[in-house]
């Protein structure tokens, strides 16, 4: 009876964050007009839950979309540890998700993958609205497949 109603529980709650995804917006180069272009009306990431949100206190998913620099950096880990628990991070665009163009300049961190923890990477050179809109869906597939309630009973 106890597993039947963690696993709904359970459920439950993880189709709450799948629904309800507040993204923090990074944008910091030209990723970041493709990853406004998905919330804007021909996309609609309003209907799937998802509201930019402007502080990283208030945001569970933190989108990186452009060209991190050595300068940035510690802003930008700054803002990953200011995020509640469970956070999610994706990676968009060749210049966040390896260092791009710009790989070998001495100021360009070689991926936000140093700093943060990735969970999805969306490539591409600016990668489309399209793709970021499947990287999301990534991501909630990834959420449906984590399990909170369930993992204190089974120790």
């Amino acid at each position: 009876m106890v597993e039947h109603v963690l696993t709904s529980i359970d459920h439950l709650t993880t189709w709450a964050r799948q629904s309800s995804l507040w993204p923090l917006s990074f944008g910091l180069a030209c990723c970041a007009l493709e990853m406004m272009h998905a919330s804007m009306p021909r996309y609609d990431q309003d209907r799937l839950g998802i509201i930019f949100r402007a502080s990283p206190r208030q945001s569970d998913v933190m989108i990186v979309a452009g060209t991190v620099t050595n300068k940035m950096a510690p802003a930008l880990r700054q803002c990953y540890d200011q995020m509640p628990d469970p956070k999610w991070v994706i990676s968009m665009g060749s210049c966040a998700n390896g260092g791009g163009y710009y790989h070998y300049s001495y100021s360009v961190v070689r991926g936000v993958d140093r700093l943060v923890p990735v969970d999805v990477y969306v490539p591409g050179c600016p990668p489309t609205a399209e793709a970021l809109l499947f990287g999301v869906f990534q991501l909630q597939r990834k959420m449906g497949r984590m399990g909170g309630t369930r993992m204190w009973y089974r120790r």
